[in-house]
């Protein structure tokens, strides 16, 4: 087949089809097409047959994209019997085939999340635990966790002896194999987790996937956890025939279990790796790509690699201070409509981008007010969001109790006992005599349908809603919801609840706390009814089906996007970087948080502006703010400050300590930004010179995290060097950037 299309590098990638091969795809360098035609290389020019391959993926939709794209370049080709799926898809097929030698039945059933829960609680009935000291999401967080690692009940119990609650959470995890056995169910961490067991416990299988599977690739290798690692390593093993395609830079889920190492170690696991690096990028312009580039520099837990494109010209990424949210939100509309009429973009053409989902709030006002249409992708609108619905429900029913709608809503929410049997025979009743349901529920210990204990919940329910209602009056609206949160126990059910989901959940409601706070500072009419009318006019949104839409998401969900303008939010410490990742003090966490500041800057492909705030409320407090540690590690030459500034940025001082040596040592009360420009110009111009290859023994060399040192000892691609200041470390120079000084 023609290979003359691809560039050298690309195509270096696709003929190298034997032995171990490490593709480093940098983002935007077209890493798909070059799987794809890797799969019809070894095909059409190798004989390989279609059995013989297996490519594993993330996500179905990957797969199918794989699947015909290799279709369109060998026509006719038999992609159906060659296994292009993802890690879970390809593990079901090989457990309903042999998962009986393990003692399953091969008709097992695959238990979603709902009846995980069920499950678990019913295991916590048969230990005589209690579901509010072990809650059921947070019990499964935490077996899923183990099941990653690959720990069965009894090593997790024996890594957590000492510790009482993860031991009884090692019980349970016991008890919910055995159930799940016992009802010939698997839960999907099960799928992975089981298939290794299986070819550790029947070698006859091992052998046989071994000998069908000649030619193994994996996409997006950064994101596999130890479970998949463990499972492709078994299964090549032998042949040793493994393709691995990532980009380390572009790692951001250590959170969900990805685990870095699995790239940046990948030629220790196999002997004589081949590597190839794709840095060409087809998405991006130069200037956009120089900004990755220096940002994502300053981590050391990395392999070397520097984005091009052949993109030159193009538009410097333009910084915006803006006073608080508010004004951050009207300018990202403003500039979105300017934007769209000066080059005639459509809506779709922008991007905006943040790293916690309570941010988008004032994006949609914003976006509202200007009548500019929008979409929210790996989330729901704001005002959509349940919980947010719940809460609007119960201010309805505060201020018009003959809200029918809004009661039947909140009657139950938090879970107090109210079934839905009860609430039919409310309804009934509220029918028959033409009254609100609201009504019907004050005199309800007249009414014999309804038994002992659902009347005393519904007592309670009216309680609270009475006693809200009388402090509706005297409350502004900001504390009035405060006290809905704490004294209907909503707050403290989602609390209980350690998942991430219910975190989510609190911060959007903390949110909503700060939209309270902004209508009391910018509305005369303070009372609660005004503020219900304004907050529907507010979330109000047309039903038109159009596509042209900006799209608003997290940049978690933008990974793998692309737009040609694109708004960076919220560019502030402890915001992004997020707040926990700064707290941690753990230099991993930092650096994953760089590593998504690197994917959202590469989302752009011609227009990138970056958004911060002097003050932002955000979860119901206003607090002043601190530029990200991101935004000192842009490049001056690619930057632009859009509006003026009353004094320059206070940057965050964490993880700069190279930099407060250099200024020591050179130059003592100097203003420090200069310094640190200065610095950073040194070290960049140092890193644009230096080559991997050109440190020897006896080099003088500059790590970003140790400081200055002297090369001792160098063996293969592992260094030793006694640092002036931090003893002596041994270092793999190959994805730790060392300057020569």
């Amino acid at each position: 087949m023609n290979l003359d299309t691809l560039n050298p590098a690309q195509r270096e990638a696709v003929e190298k089809t034997d032995g171990p091969v490490l593709i480093l795809a940098g983002a935007g360098s077209g890493k798909t097409r070059v799987l794809t035609t890797r799969i019809a290389h070894l095909m059409e020019d190798k004989g390989v047959q279609a059995t013989n391959i297996l490519a594993i993926t993330f996500t179905n939709k990957a797969a199918n994209e794989m699947r015909e794209r290799v279709e369109e370049t060998i026509p006719g080709a038999n992609t159906k019997e060659m296994w292009i799926s993802t890690f879970h898809s390809c593990c079901v097929r090989i457990l309903r085939k042999d998962i009986n030698r393990i003692g399953y039945n091969r008709s097992f059933v695959i238990y979603d999340s709902g009846d995980q829960i069920t499950l678990v609680k019913d295991c916590l009935k048969e230990l005589n635990l209690s579901d509010k000291v072990f809650e059921p999401k947070s019990v499964i967080s935490a077996i899923s966790g183990a099941k990653d690692k690959l720990y069965n009940p009894k090593q997790f119990k024996a890594i957590h002896l000492s510790d009482n609650r993860m031991s009884k959470i090692a019980d349970i995890y016991a008890l919910y194999q055995d159930r799940l056995k016992r009802n010939s169910a698997l839960d999907f961490d099960d799928l992975i987790y089981k298939t290794v067991e299986l070819f550790k416990e029947e070698k006859e299988v091992l052998d046989f996937y071994r000998s069908r599977f000649k030619y193994i690739m994996v996409d997006e290798y950064q994101d596999t956890s130890k479970a998949q690692y463990e499972l492709i390593k078994v299964l090549a093993k032998e042949h040793q025939n493994i393709c691995v395609v990532g980009d380390d830079d572009q790692s951001i889920y250590g959170w969900r279990g990805a685990d870095i190492r699995n790239i940046l170690e990948f030629e220790k696991d196999y002997d004589d790796v081949h590597t190839v690096k794709l840095e060409q990028n087809y998405r991006s312009t130069q200037i956009i790509l120089d900004a990755a580039n220096t940002v994502i520099s300053n981590n050391i837990e990395r392999k070397r690699k520097k984005l091009w494109s052949e993109k030159k010209e193009g538009e410097l990424i333009k910084i915006q201070l803006s006073d608080n949210e508010v004004d951050e939100a009207d300018f990202i509309a403003d500039t979105i409509a300017r934007v769209a009429r000066r080059d005639r973009r459509p809506y779709k053409d922008f991007a905006v981008l943040y790293r916690a989902n309570a941010q988008a709030r004032s994006i949609e006002d914003a976006l509202n007010r200007s009548q500019i249409p929008y979409n929210i992708y790996g989330g729901t609108k704001f005002y959509e969001r349940k919980e947010i619905k719940d809460l609007v429900a119960y201010l309805r029913v505060i201020q018009n109790p003959q809200d029918d709608i809004s009661l039947k809503r909140i009657i139950n929410v938090p879970r107090r006992g109210i079934g839905l049997r009860t609430i039919e025979k409310i309804e009934d009743r509220a029918s028959l005599k033409q009254e609100s349901i609201y009504s019907v529920l004050i005199d309800i210990d007249t009414n014999s349908d309804i038994s002992t204990k659902a009347r005393a919940s519904i007592s309670g329910f009216v309680d609270i809603i009475g006693t809200l209602r009388t402090i509706s009056t005297v409350y502004p609206v900001s504390k009035l919801i405060e006290k809905v949160l704490d004294t209907t126990g909503y707050l403290d059910e989602l609390e209980k609840d350690k998942s991430e989901d219910s975190q989510d959940r609190i911060d959007n409601l903390k949110e909503f706390i700060s939209i309270a706070l902004e209508f009391e500072q910018n509305n005369e009419e303070k009372d609660l009814q005004t503020f219900l009318t304004s907050v529907a006019l507010t979330s109000e949104q047309s039903n038109d089906e159009e596509n042209d839409k900006v799209s608003l998401m997290t940049i978690h969900t933008s990974k793998g996007l692309e737009f040609p303008v694109v708004f960076l939010t919220g560019m502030e410490e402890g915001l992004f970087p997020i707040s926990r990742a700064v707290r941690s003090m753990n230099d991993s966490e930092i650096e994953e948080e760089r590593r998504l500041c690197y994917v959202g800057i590469t989302r752009a492909k011609e227009e990138l502006f970056m958004t911060l705030t002097k003050k932002r409320t955000l979860y119901g407090k206003t607090n002043p703010s601190i530029a990200s540690r991101f935004m000192e590690e842009l490049p001056l030459e690619c930057i632009e400050k859009l509006n003026k500034m009353e004094k320059e940025l206070t940057y965050s001082k964490a993880n700069y300590n190279i930099l407060d040596k250099y200024t020591k040592k050179y130059m003592n009360n100097v203003n420090k930004s200069t310094v640190a420009t200065n610095v950073k110009a040194t070290i960049k111009d140092s890193q644009k010179e230096t080559d991997i290859d050109d440190i020897k023994l006896g080099s003088k060399v500059h790590h970003p995290k140790f400081g200055i040192g002297t090369v001792v000892a160098m063996v293969g691609t592992d260094v030793t060097i006694a640092f002036d200041q931090q003893g002596i470390k041994k270092i793999n120079k190959e994805y730790t950037t060392l300057d020569l000084l």
